[in-house]
């Protein structure tokens, strides 16, 4: 099993928003919508792009203000962090049957060791971060590397994202896709199995996503 985790396992795209849209503030600038939709499931560099384009200053330093934006969410990591529905139920029953198990995020590594405060720290054989691979979501890299940790194929593998560009890179890494969307509506893709919360989620649909009978 590989889990992404903003929007997906814990509901922190708020928590992003809040962070964004403060940085944007400190700049003088509003964050528009369509720009934070677009950060939704990328790189933190990816993320500093589309702020500075948003607010015309493309000039300004990606790592200085990926700097502030760390800084602002641990803050907000350490006191509002908070489970999706149906994500602690589903990843419990996962780590009961013994299924090997990742966490797979575009986030870096120091806010991921905030975050598994919340999500425990024994729930994932494998973690991968986004600043710890060379290619970061929508590339296949995070996945590829994930299974490969794990030691399980990636066609054996069940994917669980919530945004665009996290579904895109579990696809082309070859893994079966489940899709619960959070922030960013996703679009109906061939191979992507869709649900509304992960609350309808269970260990049979996700044998049945890899084609295996009912246990």
């Amino acid at each position: 099993m590989l889990f992404d985790m903003d929007g997906t396992l814990v509901d922190s795209e708020k928590l992003w928003d809040v962070a964004l849209r403060e940085l944007a503030a400190e700049y003088g600038g509003v964050l528009s919508a369509p720009a934070r939709l677009a950060m939704v499931g990328t790189s933190m560099a990816a993320s500093m792009r589309i702020l500075h384009d948003d607010l015309g200053q493309p000039e300004r330093d990606p790592e200085a203000s990926a700097a502030w934006i760390n800084a602002r969410i641990l803050e907000l990591f350490r006191t509002g962090l908070r489970w999706r529905p149906g994500a602690l139920a589903l990843l419990g029953a996962v780590r009961t049957a013994g299924i090997p198990t990742a966490l797979v995020t575009s986030s870096g590594r120091a806010l991921v060791e905030v975050a598994l405060d919340t999500l425990g720290r024994d729930s994932f054989d494998a973690v991968v971060c986004g600043d710890e691979v060379d290619a970061a979501k929508p590339h296949p890299e995070p996945y590829l590397t994930a299974a490969r940790l794990l030691d399980v194929p990636i066609e054996r593998c069940v994917a669980i994202e919530d945004s665009p560009t996290g579904v895109a890179s579990a696809l082309a890494a070859g893994a079966a896709v489940l899709a619960v969307p959070a922030e960013a509506p996703l679009e109906p893709r061939d191979g992507v199995h869709h649900l509304e919360s992960l609350t309808a989620a269970d260990l049979e649909l996700l044998a049945a996503l890899l084609g295996e009978p009912p246990a």
